[in-house]
């Protein structure tokens, strides 16, 4: 029964590989326009086929939002 499990193991594994092939093909005959409209960079792509994550580039730094000094009322 081992052997059964066996090919079929391989036979999933040589899909996942020929499907990796397969997308990154595709995306490495985009253009630079292309993939930055889907937000990936070309150097992003062997790396997204592989299933790691590629960080997100970081963000500028906000300034914390001042907070007002509330007037008293004046009494009449």
């Amino acid at each position: 029964m081992s052997v059964v499990y066996f090919l079929i193991s391989t036979g999933k594994s040589f899909a996942e590989w020929r499907r990796r092939q397969h997308a990154y093909a595709e995306l490495m005959a985009l253009d630079d326009r292309s993939l930055a409209d889907i937000g990936i960079h070309r150097s992003q792509i062997g790396a997204l086929i592989e299933g790691v994550r590629v960080p997100d580039p970081p963000l500028p730094p906000t300034g914390l939002p001042k907070h007002e000094k509330f007037a008293r009322r004046k009494e009449a």
